[in-house]
C-alpha cells in the first residue's frame, strides 16, 4: 500500500519523472494516463496502477487523449535489468513478437513460451501478445497521424494480422476509428509518406545532454553510413539502417524539442527526428533503434542522484545534467566498429557495403553484414598493405557473429555475449567492455584499469561518459 499511496502521490504532484514507470487508470472514467496528465487529479479510491500500457488496456482501459500514455518514453528498467523480463521487453520493442511470434521470442530467450508468459504476466500483468499488441497500436497511431498512408496500408505496416484485428485493436485503445484518430491532426500534418520521411518526436524524460552524444557521433562517424552536419547546438545526425523488412535513412536533430506544459515538474523533451524507409512495416524497430542509440530511455533523474552524490563527481554532474551513455543502432555493426575503428570501417563499407538503392548525399552504403565480411575472410588473403586483414580477430568476429557463436541482439544474456568475446582471439578487455556498453547497453561497465568504485553502482557507464567529457573540454 505504501508503494501505491507514494505512486498516487505522483500523480497528485503531476510527476513526470515516473512517466513509463508506471500507469494509472480512473476506474470512473475507463481511462489510463501517465502520471503527468494535467487533467484533474482523481480521488484516490478511483485510481489502479499498472506496470505497462498492455495491462492497463488488457483491463478495459482506454488511453487518455490529452496526455497520450502510449506515447511515454520506456520504462529505465528494461535496460538496466539483465534477466528474463528485461531482455523479453527489449525484444518486444524490437519487433520480435511481430515477425517471430511468442515461440520466436521464447526461443531467443531459452525458456519455453509458457515459461515466458507466465513470467511476464506475474510481473506486468500482460503476456508478449498484450505487449506487442499496444506497441502496434502505438505505431498505428503514428502512421495515421503523421503520414498520408491508405489505412489499409497502415494496418499491415503496424505489424496487424488484419484490417478488422487493427480496427477493433484502435477502437479499444484509443476509443476511436483510425478515421476518427487521422481527422483528430490538421491535414498539414499528413504529408508525409515513407519515401519521403516520417516526421518523429523522439520522446526523453529529464533534461538531456545533447551536445556530448552528437560530438561522440560526430567523432565516430564512419563515411558512406553516417554523417553529422550542422554548426554545435544545430546539428543533425543521419545514417544508413538495415531493417527487417528494407533499408532506412535516419535524421535526428541536435535541438531539443521544448518540454511540454503538462506539469510543474519538467518532464523533458523530444528529439526531432525523420525516418525514411522502403518498407513502412519496419517503423516500430527503426524507432527502437534510434531510441537505444541516443540512450532515450535512460532515467537521469536516477542517474543523476546516485553520481552527484559522489565528491569527484558532483561538479561534472551538475555542469552537464542528463548526460546520456549512447548505445548502437546495429550491434553487430557496432562490435566490428570498435575493433577496427572508424578509418578501417570506412575502408570495409566501400569494399564489402550494401550499395543504397538510391543513395542520398553522403550516405550511399549500409554496413556489411558480417556474413559478407566471413565469407570474405574465408576467401584469398588480401593484398599486401591492404587496410584491413579479415583472416585475424576481424574476420573471427565477424564468423562468430554470422554463425550465431557471437549473439548481440537485445535479448542476449550480457555475460553470455560477454564470455563468448571473450574466447575469440584478439578482441581486448577494452574492446569487449565497449561492446558490452554500447552494443549491449550495459549501464554499469567499466573499463580495464579505471579507477571506479562500486558507490557509482548500477551507473559506472555513465560515470566514465561524465569523466570522458571533463577531459574533453
Amino acid at each position: 500500500m505504501r508503494d501505491q499511496d507514494t505512486r498516487y502521490e505522483a500523480v497528485r504532484s503531476r510527476d513526470a519523472r515516473f512517466d513509463g514507470a508506471f500507469f494509472f487508470a480512473v476506474e470512473t472514467t475507463g481511462i489510463y494516463c501517465r502520471p503527468s496528465c494535467p487533467a484533474v487529479t482523481p480521488k484516490r479510491h478511483n485510481v489502479r496502477f499498472f506496470a505497462t500500457a498492455a495491462a492497463a488496456q488488457g483491463s478495459g482501459f482506454r488511453a487518455c487523449r490529452r496526455c497520450r500514455p502510449d506515447a511515454v518514453p520506456g520504462s529505465a528498467d528494461w535496460n538496466v535489468r539483465a534477466d528474463v523480463v528485461g531482455r523479453a521487453m527489449r525484444l518486444i520493442g524490437d519487433g520480435v513478437v511481430d515477425r517471430e511470434g511468442v515461440t520466436g521470442l521464447a526461443g531467443r530467450l531459452g525458456y519455453s513460451a509458457r515459461q515466458v508468459q507466465r513470467q511476464l504476466t506475474a510481473e506486468l500483468g500482460a503476456g508478449p501478445v498484450a505487449l506487442a499488441r499496444a506497441q502496434r497500436a502505438h505505431t498505428a497511431r503514428v502512421l495515421l497521424q503523421t503520414t498520408g498512408l491508405p489505412v489499409t496500408e497502415i494496418a499491415f505496416a503496424a505489424g496487424f494480422a488484419s484490417v478488422r484485428q487493427f480496427n477493433d485493436t484502435v477502437r479499444t485503445v484509443y476509443a476511436a476509428t483510425p478515421t476518427e484518430l487521422r481527422d483528430a491532426v490538421r491535414a498539414a500534418r499528413r504529408t508525409a509518406t515513407p519515401s519521403a520521411g516520417i516526421p518523429l518526436r523522439l520522446a526523453h524524460r529529464g533534461p538531456y545532454h545533447a551536445g556530448a552524444v552528437f560530438d561522440l557521433l560526430s567523432r565516430e562517424a564512419v563515411a558512406g553510413v553516417e554523417e553529422v552536419s550542422g554548426p554545435p547546438g544545430a546539428r543533425t545526425y543521419r545514417r544508413t539502417l538495415r531493417l527487417p523488412y528494407g533499408t532506412g535513412i535516419a535524421a535526428v536533430d541536435e535541438r531539443a524539442g521544448a518540454p511540454g506544459r503538462a506539469s510543474a515538474v519538467r518532464p523533458g523533451g523530444w528529439l526531432d527526428a525523420r525516418l525514411h524507409l522502403t518498407d513502412p512495416r519496419d517503423l516500430t524497430t527503426a524507432v527502437q533503434r534510434l531510441r537505444r542509440l541516443f540512450d532515450l530511455d535512460s532515467d537521469p533523474y536516477a542517474v543523476d542522484e546516485r553520481l552527484g552524490a559522489d565528491p569527484r563527481l558532483a561538479p561534472l554532474v551538475a555542469a552537464r545534467p542528463g548526460l546520456r551513455a549512447p548505445g548502437a543502432a546495429d550491434p553487430d555493426e557496432y562490435a566490428v566498429r570498435s575493433l577496427v575503428g572508424p578509418t578501417t570501417a570506412a575502408a570495409l563499407v566501400r569494399a564489402y557495403g550494401k550499395a543504397l538503392d538510391a543513395p542520398c548525399g553522403t550516405l550511399t552504403h549500409l554496413f556489411p553484414e558480417p556474413a559478407a565480411l566471413a565469407q570474405a575472410a574465408a576467401g584469398p588473403r588480401p593484398e599486401p598493405g591492404c587496410a584491413f586483414a579479415l583472416d585475424g580477430p576481424l574476420g573471427a568476429l565477424a564468423t562468430a557473429l554470422a554463425d550465431g557463436t557471437v549473439r548481440l541482439d537485445p535479448g542476449v544474456d550480457r555475460d553470455d555475449a560477454q564470455e563468448a568475446l571473450a574466447a575469440l582471439p584478439g578482441l581486448g578487455a577494452r574492446t569487449i567492455a565497449e561492446i558490452r556498453a554500447r552494443a549491449l547497453g550495459d549501464p554499469d561497465v567499466v573499463q580495464p584499469g579505471a579507477d571506479v568504485p562500486d558507490t557509482w553502482r548500477p551507473w559506472r557507464t555513465y560515470a566514465l561518459h561524465h569523466l570522458r567529457a571533463a577531459e574533453e573540454r
